[in-house]
């Protein structure tokens, strides 16, 4: 990824993030020149600017930000062409990307990823679910209580990150036909917690392999309630969920 993002700013394609590097994609982000030399002010606003936890530690979550900003903002595009074959880059089949663009812009680019490192795994998976309301969330969690069929969710409306745009699920293809049940969606959930997703098959209460969804920076020490009630009163007042 810091490779790709140096191709885009256009800086040596080294893989090392120095201060060259970080300027670079500080103006290009930002709109100006740096105003400091000291670098962990730089990353910090970069950080800011591209919706993630601000701590100085430019980590996957960071890179992944940053990528989703250049490639995304026709301003931000190099005129020398980007790699192709890097998976966060290329878009995916018109199903998932229907569903994709209900993601939060920090997710977007790791769903994408996943179905592309799938793909050359050898398995084709399509995103089929990811934002929704509370109003669905609340349809979902009757099904097999007030409503037919069998219990798919623990959670009611507001308690699950699908109603933040944090979460997706998919499903695995051949040819047209869906496959509920394969040993294969755990290979895609290796892959997954490989590009810093979070699985559903690892949960204890209810497994859920097809599931994914990236936790904010600021909730690696929280518990999922408190994230979660942290999310519903960032939801009402329209604060960032990254930030």
């Amino acid at each position: 990824m810091i490779k790709q993002a140096q191709g885009i700013v256009g800086v040596d394609t080294d893989g090392d993030a120095g201060p060259q590097t970080w300027k670079a994609i500080y103006k290009r982000i930002i709109g100006h020149d740096a105003t400091t030399n000291d670098l962990d002010t730089i990353i910090r606003a970069v950080q800011k600017a591209v919706h993630v936890f601000v701590d100085g530690d430019a980590g996957s979550q960071t890179w992944t930000a940053i990528l989703a900003n250049l490639t995304a903002n026709p301003a931000n595009t190099n005129p020398t062409p980007v790699a192709t074959g890097d998976a966060d880059t290329q878009k995916v089949d018109e199903r998932s990307e229907r569903n994709i663009s209900t993601l939060q812009p920090q997710v977007q680019p790791l769903a994408r990823m996943l179905v592309n490192r799938a793909a050359a795994a050898g398995i084709t998976i399509k995103v089929i679910s990811a934002l929704r309301t509370y109003a669905e969330q609340d349809e979902l969690f009757a099904q097999g209580r007030t409503k037919p069929g069998r219990i798919v969710t623990n959670a009611r409306a507001g308690f699950s990150n699908h109603n933040f745009g944090l979460a997706f699920d998919i499903g695995i293809f051949e040819g047209t036909d869906y496959i509920e049940e394969s040993p294969r969606y755990k290979t895609v959930g290796g892959i997954g917690k490989a590009i810093g997703l979070s699985w559903g098959g690892d949960w204890i209460s209810i497994q859920d392999e097809p599931h994914f969804e990236l936790r904010p920076g600021w909730a690696s020490d929280l518990s999922e309630t408190a994230m979660l009630a942290v999310l519903r009163e960032r939801k009402e007042s329209g604060e960032s969920f990254f930030a």
